[in-house]
Formats: structure tokens, sequence, C-alpha cells
């Protein structure tokens, strides 16, 4: 089976965010070929995924024989590998049947959506390290623990500080006039009292004063309706495959 969706919106802003995450991430680098775009970050587990050039069978095995060394050379035992689809919904066919050595896991909604004058900022978002924002999304990070913001141009990390406490994280990469917005996450416990989507319009009005007019991000099927809330519309989908 073959399909149409090559470069999907934010795929881009999405590798040049790698690009940038490697340059501030030991032993991490960008491994192009002609079949994927792969990120390899031994030190960050989540990071080591590969963006196959187009989306049908033969590309994906010839991605997974060729990268499966190059991951295992750099010590990183487990990887994704993505593979691009036009579908603008969760629920169609997947575009690649199988994948040797891996099995099929998430699918994520790619999404898409100009950003308007007139977004409101938020008292108690607040700028801190990568690390930490990923972190806020997972757990409770005291205010002290925050960090530095990361001084590579282009990256902003961003927390919800409550009571000097981070309960909810994201990261944000502004690439030409898009804005990437990754890893939305809230602490259980302070899930559904909006913060998550306080947070992400924080995010898209200071990309717009920044000289963002779109924004794009991955979903999965429970955040769907969050991020259309903001104005994001389905643009495409991601099937990921996992090895081992």
């Amino acid at each position: 089976m073959t399909n149409t969706a090559s470069a999907l919106p934010g795929q881009e802003t999405l590798l040049a965010s790698w690009d940038a995450l490697a340059r501030i991430s030991a032993g991490a680098r960008l491994v192009r070929s002609a079949a994927a775009t792969a990120a390899v970050f031994p030190s960050w587990a989540p990071l080591n995924n590969a963006i196959l050039v187009t989306g049908n069978d033969g590309d994906a095995a010839d991605a997974a024989i060729e990268l499966t060394g190059v991951y295992a050379d750099a010590g990183v035992d487990g990887w994704a590998l993505w593979v691009p689809s036009a579908a603008a919904n969760l629920d169609d066919p997947d575009v690649v049947q199988r994948v040797v050595g891996f099995r099929r896991d998430t699918t994520t909604l790619v999404m898409q959506a100009s950003l308007p004058p007139g977004l409101q900022s938020h008292d108690g978002v607040v700028r801190a390290s990568i690390a930490e924002a990923a972190r806020a999304g997972d757990e409770p990070v005291p205010f002290t623990d925050l960090g530095q913001p990361d001084p590579e141009p282009g990256l902003a990390a961003w927390v919800m500080v409550h009571s000097n406490v981070a309960v909810a994280g994201t990261w944000s990469f502004l690439h030409e006039r898009d804005c990437g917005i990754y890893a939305v996450g809230t602490v259980p416990g302070w899930r559904r009292r909006g913060l998550a989507r306080s947070l992400v319009e924080h995010v898209l009005a200071d990309a717009r004063r920044r000289g963002a007019r779109t924004a794009t991000l991955q979903s999965t099927r429970i955040a769907q309706q969050l991020y259309q809330s903001l104005g994001f519309e389905p643009a495409g989908r991601y099937e990921e495959w996992v090895s081992g």
C-alpha cells in the first residue's frame, strides 16, 4: 500500500526541534537517509524516533534494517519508527501492515492551527528548563528545581505553577513562522482543571508575539477535544512502530 503524505504539517518544525535538542544533549544527532530521518538520543529515551520519508511498506522495511544498526551503535536499546499518513482521523486503516522486528504501537494525530490575535497569557505559566518541564508533566516539581531556560535559539520550555509547585509542562520550538508544541502533560491529580488548556494558550500567545502564525502538534485521542477548542484541526497522523 502506498501513501501520498510525505511531509505532514509541522514535520519540518519537528525535525528542526530535534536538531536543536541534539545540540544540547550529550551524544545526540540526527541521521538522514533516503528512507528516513532519525533522532538518536542516547541520554533521552523518548526522543529516539525516526520518521519515514514516505509511508509505504518498502520504505519501512529499508528504514528498519538501516537504522537498527545506527541505534545499536549509539547504545540505544529501543526506538520508534513513525509512518506518515494523510488520514486525518485515528480510525482509518494503517498505511504499513508489517515491519519485521517491530510491533505496532500508538497513533498520534497531527493537528494544525492558525494563530489569531487576542490569545491570552495566563498567570502561573513560567519558563523552565526542558528537562524539568518534561518532568512536570508526570510529577510535581518544586519551583526551586525548575532550572534556567535552555539557551538554544527557538527552544522554550514552560510550566504551570500552583503554590510554588509546577504541575503541568510542555516545550515548544519556533521554526520560521510555525510553532511546534510538544510533550504537553499534567500531573495526575491536577488533571481536568483546565491547566493544560491555559498552558498551551499561553505558549501560543507567546509564539504569536514572536512572529509565529501557525502552530502544530501531535495529539492522542483523549487530548483531541482540548486542542480543537483552541482552534487546532486534524491534518494527518503518524502510525508508530516500536522495536523489539
